[in-house]
Parts: C-alpha cells; structure tokens; sequence
C-alpha cells in the first residue's frame, strides 16, 4: 500500500495542496511532496490532480514473519491519572485469551505522572506494564499517542491489541491500525481463541446489530479490537501478584501535534449516569408517549437507579440520546434491568444481556425479551409498573 508523487508529471499547479484535509502535501521546488507521517491515504489528491501526477496503490499482503508476534496488550485508557473501568474488564478477558495462547498479559499506559498506576495494573492481571510519562501526554491527543503506541507496537510486536471503545479509544486506535496495516474489529462483544489455529475470534454486532458475526485476522499482525464497556467482567485485584514495569521515553519529535487543546470544560452536572449504575428501568415503544416515562422515574427514584430507553423510545423524540441503551447507545450492565414495553430486538439486547438480572414487563407473552430475562411479568405496565413503585416504598420505609 503507498502513494507517490511522480515529479515528471507534477506542474506544480498547487491543487493537492489545497484538497488535502491533513495538510499532509506541501510544494518544494515547485513540486508536490508528501509527509506518509500525516497521510492517511484517503486518495483525495489522486481525485483531484488532472495530471496524473499521483500515484496511489492498494496492496494488501500477509504480515512478514507472523510467527515472531507474541502476547496479549491492553491499552490501558486513563483520564486526570485515573484508570478508565473498561481497561480491568480488558484485562480480565486479555488474561482469559493470554492463557489460552500460553502468552504473558502486557497493558500499555501513556500519560503524565502515571508511573505510579503501573502496580495497580499488575495487581488488575498484567504480567508487564509499559509506561510512557511525560508532560506532553497529560491530555489525549491523537497524534502523539498514535506515533507512541505505534512505536511501541512495532518494537515489541504483540500478537493482540485491545482497547476499550471509548471516545477515545475509538479516535487513537483506528489510527494505529491504519499505520501498522493491520485487521481492527470494532466494538466487540466477544473474544475467544480458535483452538487449532491460535487465532482470535472476534464477535460483534453486524448488519444493524440482525446478527452476531465472527470475524478472524489471520494475514495480519497484530489482531486488534476495539470492546464495549460493560459487556465483560472486571478482573478482581491481586496485591499478591508481581510483574514488570518498563518505563519508555521518546524524542520530542513524538510530542508534535497539528492540534491543540484550547480549553477543557468539565460537565457540571449529569442527569443520568448508566453505565455505573445498580439498577436501571428502562421503557421502550409500549410507553406510547413521553409522559408516560414519569412512571418509570418514579420506579427508578425508589429504587436509586437510573432511567433508560430503547432506540425506539429515543428516536420517537420521548427521552434523550443519553438514555438510550443498545448497540447505538449505552452498553450497561447493572444488578437488576427492568425492562419496561420493551420487545428485546437484537440491538437493545447487545447493550444490556449481560445485567445479572433481568425483569421484563410486557403485554406480549411472545416477546423476544423474554427469552434472556430472568424473571417476565405478562401484563399492562401501566398498572403492574405502578404496583411495584408501591410496594417497593413500602419495603423501603420499613
């Protein structure tokens, strides 16, 4: 795969320049040349030259020497020094796939005064932790935590690379997919290893969440996936356990970045918080109208727990984006989900199968929520919600 300028053909004419949206192409001696650290080779230059001066080629080959790739990585996703929760769900299903390929564990942290998390990581299952601490990473910036972790990919080649889909795990490591040339699934549900061949199988939601479809990267090192939070367990902490700390530094040319950081405004409230929260109602096309959500608010007061939504409920405009949950939405996970005139279609069950319990309330005995709930309640909402509202206040004021 590359792009090239072809200096016979090139007038100078200053066109690619101005296509080029990451200001990759700039003109020396009259003549276009191109920064491959910027490229993403995303071909508008070749669109747009009327010269033919570009030259752009696709090759896809089998990454050399697969056999000398070896280990499991976490990227270990961190804001204000704080670990994000979704890395020790990593790590407890990075330490599952490591074992099974009789591998080590390794998660990577970059950030500034980070050095000390490094044990908290091994006590979380990592049998090496790899660490980059310096001033410029206190903020996450695409550039230079893509050149970093690219780097360090490259140097210690891992068979596998996983990462939390996140914003910003979802911003950092298609970019490093892209420079490494390697296979990236995105939003996983599960990993699991194929016995004969020692190849990750990665699941996901596909065809608008329809079906569940596995897909292997078997050319190509390392196989990388993005996850979703919620949909694994955390690794339970070991003080016990020993491992090791490498501390890496890089040049200041590592640190550069097109973009900067104007401002950060931190969010002064937040109305609903569903990924952390115990115990979640949730009502979907049953409700009928956004009035009707008050009675699950009133259930979800009582409880301490926090209102969701299906897509249905959301896109009719009768709750807010932030309350939805589903393969578009939210994936949680909490102790106890009522699902409230919720049919379970595949996408809603991709964010919330795997609460520990699931109670769902509908008038149609043959809904597929059923099917993964716990306990089902066939019946009107609108009057078995309210009872429960009663009772439950009751067993609270005593």
């Amino acid at each position: 795969m590359g792009i090239k300028i072809i200096n016979e053909k090139c007038v100078g004419c200053k066109i690619c320049v101005a296509v080029c949206p990451f200001q990759a192409i700039t003109m020396v001696d009259k003549k276009a040349v191109i920064d491959l650290d910027k490229c993403t080779l995303c071909s508008a230059c070749v669109e747009a030259c009327k010269f033919n001066a570009i030259e752009f080629k696709r090759e896809f080959t089998k990454t050399e020497n697969i056999e000398q790739y070896d280990g499991v990585w976490v990227f270990g996703e961190q804001k204000k020094g704080i670990i994000q929760p979704v890395v020790y769900e990593l790590l407890g299903k990075g330490k599952e796939l490591a074992h099974k390929l009789h591998t080590q564990l390794s998660c990577v942290i970059l950030g500034s005064n980070i050095k000390t998390k490094a044990q908290e990581l091994i006590y979380r299952g990592a049998d090496n932790v790899y660490v980059v601490d310096a001033p410029d990473l206190s903020n996450f910036l695409d550039e230079p935590y893509t050149k970093i972790l690219v780097n360090l990919i490259r140097k210690y080649r891992p068979e596998i690379v996983l990462c939390g889909a996140t914003s910003i795990g979802r911003a950092l490591i298609s970019r490093v997919a892209v420079k490494l040339h390697a296979g990236l699934t995105a939003d996983c549900t599960g990993l699991d290893i194929e016995p004969q061949e020692k190849i990750l199988l990665q699941t996901r939601p596909a065809f608008g969440g329809n079906i569940m479809a596995t897909i292997i990267t078997k050319n190509h090192r390392p196989q990388m996936s993005t996850v979703r939070h919620k949909v694994m367990k955390e690794n339970e902490i070991d003080t016990t356990r020993q491992g090791k700390i490498i501390e890496e530094s890089f040049a200041p040319a590592f640190f550069t970045s097109r973009t900067k950081i104007l401002d950060i405004v931190e969010e002064v409230s937040s109305t609903v918080n569903l990924t952390e929260a115990d115990i979640i109602v949730s009502g979907g096309r049953g409700m009928k109208n956004p009035e009707n959500f008050a009675i699950l608010e009133e259930l979800a007061k009582a409880l301490d727990g926090a209102v969701g939504a299906s897509r249905a409920a959301v896109d009719s405009g009768w709750m807010p984006y932030s309350h939805q949950v589903g393969q578009t939405g939210k994936t949680v996970c909490p102790k106890i989900y009522i699902a409230c005139g919720i049919s379970g279609q595949i996408q809603h069950l991709v964010g919330m199968q795997s609460s520990k319990t699931i109670i769902a309330i509908n008038q149609d005995a043959h809904a597929p929520i059923f099917n993964v709930a716990n306990y089902g309640i066939v019946g009107d909402l609108f009057q078995v919600v309210p009872l429960l509202t009663k009772k439950f206040k009751e067993k609270i004021r005593k």
